[in-house]
């Protein structure tokens, strides 16, 4: 029998998660398989060519790019600190002497008799690659990247700005339908992963920024103050380089939505703990989550990765992803097995959602998400 399978997101107290971790360009892995890292140590690194500088000194010192190298105090592949002379002339009036200096700190890398031009590089900027998370080395890519694993607690958002960083969960709401507001925010949550609860205003953004927070995990946002922060509109590439002084994930949608009862539970079981987060975000093909990922401390016993799910089943909670019921939650109730015309006429696969009030819907199983879990 074929299964209906609708992907969603993943929200348990425990899994066994992999975070491949690569340089944009070939370096050097500093850890070894079997290695223990912690998510803001260094596994590998990489050197960035440095910035180049085109001088024509031939047009400074008015001569011709032929007789140029007479005037050099330098050569080819010589190390130059700013302000040093490169070139000079020995004019018989000390008045018409000429010093050319050079502007960066760097090498020569090269000299032409034809433009009379010098090129200097900046000394090489070192990229270094963090684990992210903390955990195990389970594999090396030479010259490339690592594997890390860790056992962990993992959310998993439906939106998200901002790169990755990691602070400790500070709950600064008590129940999962209370807004955050800019109130809530204190000096002491300044590196930490404030998780608020349906809503979080530009006011209260700003109040982050200032305060200095890490992260803020909220159910929803009005994408008006979302534009304002970002000072642009989002289009449909991938989201997660954007620079607004924090990490920002929505777990649940845009617009005043509490937050999911059994995602706020299970982040504040984890307040005081450390966690790893991410904003990027991918909604089209090879879809990417903004994630909270809680590593397991150590003691606790390890269980194995999440199996995938077979079909969608009775009493699985689902989110409703299309209007006019988005970002409602709710639990299968039925599971119909034959075709449903719907108001645009056509004949789908369709369940039935069961909400807190009682209340039910048939909704396409296109238009849900699973909410996943242990």
């Amino acid at each position: 029998m074929a299964h209906s399978y609708t992907p969603g997101l993943t929200v348990t107290e425990q899994t066994v998660i992999h975070r491949r971790r690569m340089l944009p360009l070939p370096g050097k892995v500093v850890v070894a398989v079997g290695d223990r890292v912690r998510s803001d140590q260094v596994v590998a690194k990489a050197e960035l060519p440095g910035k180049v500088f085109p001088i024509n000194l031939a047009n400074q010192l008015s001569v011709t790019p032929g007789e140029m190298k007479g005037y050099l105090t330098k050569r080819e592949g010589d190390a130059v600190a700013k302000d040093e002379i490169l070139a000079e002339n020995n004019p018989l009036i000390k008045w018409f002497k000429t010093e050319i200096r050079s502007p960066v700190s760097g090498t020569i890398e090269s000299i032409s008799s034809v433009t009379g031009q010098v090129l200097l590089r900046e000394p090489p900027r070192v990229l270094e690659l963090l684990a992210y998370v903390d955990g195990t080395i389970t594999d090396t890519i030479p010259q490339q990247g690592v594997v890390v694993e860790t056992t962990c607690s993992l959310v998993q958002g439906i939106f998200g700005i901002g790169g990755e960083t990691s602070g400790d969960i500070v709950v600064a709401v008590q129940a999962p339908d209370e807004p955050l507001t800019a109130n809530h925010l204190t000096s002491a949550m300044k590196g930490k992963v404030v998780v608020g609860g349906s809503f979080l205003s530009a006011e209260t953004m700003k109040q982050a920024k200032a305060v200095g927070v890490a992260g803020l995990v909220v159910g929803g946002i009005h994408d008006e103050d979302l534009r304002a922060l970002l000072g642009y509109d989002l289009g449909v590439a991938i989201t997660g380089t954007e620079q607004v002084g924090f990490t920002l994930i929505l777990t649940e949608g845009f617009g005043t939505i509490p937050m999911a009862a059994k995602t706020f539970t299970l982040l504040s079981s984890h307040a005081g703990q450390k966690a790893s987060i991410s904003g990027a975000t991918q909604i089209r093909a090879g879809v990417i989550r903004p994630e909270i990922i809680i590593p397991q401390r150590d003691g606790q016993p390890k269980t194995a990765g999440q199996s995938q799910r077979e079909g969608i089943r009775l009493g699985d909670p689902v989110r409703i992803i299309r209007d006019p019921m988005f970002g409602r939650i709710g639990e299968v109730s039925a599971l119909p097995s034959e075709l449903t015309k719907i108001p645009t006429e056509s004949e789908v696969r369709v369940l039935e959602v069961k909400f807190a009030d009682g209340k039910t819907a048939v909704i396409p199983r296109t238009n849900i998400e699973v909410i996943e879990g242990a």
